[in-house]
């Protein structure tokens, strides 16, 4: 499945994952049940699922230069994911420290971004012939908005189809300019309200955040709704899609980042936007069945099989 070149700007971070009952509260220590170490941050994800599903696809990003860089790099390859990589000495490989609920598997994340957080708009411009090369580009908020910011230019200006997967929700308003330069947002609940002052707790409400971020310039809203699934939403048309039901829920942390790398995957091919969202929906509903967030993304055989049962 790999289509147009796919380029993902981003981060890559040691994923951290403890798992137990509860979180601890302030000065209190508390016995877990598991500890597992693996790849994980927000682009990086999203470039395995991509890579996982034969997507011919990039990641750009800046590492330190120690043991987790080494399982970046050994990660990417796994995933048939290129990289570009900016080596960064004077700091470090980001981490991100992951509570997973033994119960539920809901969790809560805390982010080093480290070497990442100094991709500046110049590490991207040097980069420029790779984004412009690109069918599809996509891009978070985890690293800076303005490095995300000329990634988006340098592509809307050459043509190439744009994806903001506004991840994490966004603590400061972002650059009005930004949202036309969007042909797709992708938002969960949460960074929807973040971004709109609406809150998301029914499709309804999505549908009227979808609105405006409409209003705002974007191209095509994709609000992913947890267990409700994802709503497609255009000037044109709203579409829900349901929830891909492929078994019982073991942990929900990669969920929306197999989502993006799915989708990116999917309309690099080619795919009508309604059926890119099934198809991203499916990878989703995958990953949430097997822990961990890299090490679950699905392949594309996987997927397939699960569209084709449901």
């Amino acid at each position: 499945m790999p289509g147009k070149p796919i380029v993902i700007l981003g981060v890559f971070v040691a994923d951290t994952a403890y798992r137990a009952v509860r979180q601890p509260r302030m000065d209190e220590t508390i016995l877990g049940t598991s500890f597992k170490l693996g790849p994980g941050g927000k682009g990086s994800n999203q470039s395995v699922a991509a890579g996982k599903l034969g997507a011919d696809v990039t990641f750009l990003t800046r590492l330190g230069v120690d043991p987790f860089a080494d399982m970046a790099r050994q990660t990417w390859v796994r995933a048939g994911v290129k990289s570009t990589v900016i080596d960064t000495p004077q700091s470090y490989t980001g981490a991100a420290y992951i509570f997973v609920e033994e119960t539920s598997g809901n969790n809560a994340i805390i982010v080093c971004p480290g070497a990442a957080m100094l991709i500046s708009p110049d590490d991207v411009e040097a980069h420029a012939g790779l984004i412009r090369s690109a069918g599809i580009f996509v891009t978070q908020l985890e690293q800076p908005v303005e490095a995300a910011l000329r990634g988006l230019e340098i592509a809307r200006g050459a043509g190439v189809t744009t994806i903001l997967n506004p991840a994490p929700a966004p603590s400061v308003t972002l650059p009005d300019r930004i949202y036309a330069l969007c042909d797709y947002v992708t938002p969960n609940e949460t960074e929807a309200e973040g971004l709109t002052g609406i809150k998301v707790s029914s499709i309804d409400d999505a549908r009227r955040a979808a609105d405006s971020l409409l209003g705002k310039g974007v191209g095509t809203v994709i609000i992913t709704l947890g267990e409700k699934g994802a709503l497609l939403h255009t000037a044109g048309r709203s579409d829900h899609v349901p929830v891909v039901n492929a078994g019982p829920v073991v942990e929900t942390t990669g969920a929306g980042d197999a989502f993006n790398g799915g989708l990116a995957a999917a309309l690099a091919k080619g795919v009508e936007p309604l059926q890119a969202v099934r198809f991203a929906c499916a990878v989703a509903g995958i990953s949430v069945t097997r822990p961990g967030t890299a090490p679950s993304m699905p392949s594309l055989q996987e997927v397939e099989a699960v569209l084709l049962e449901g």
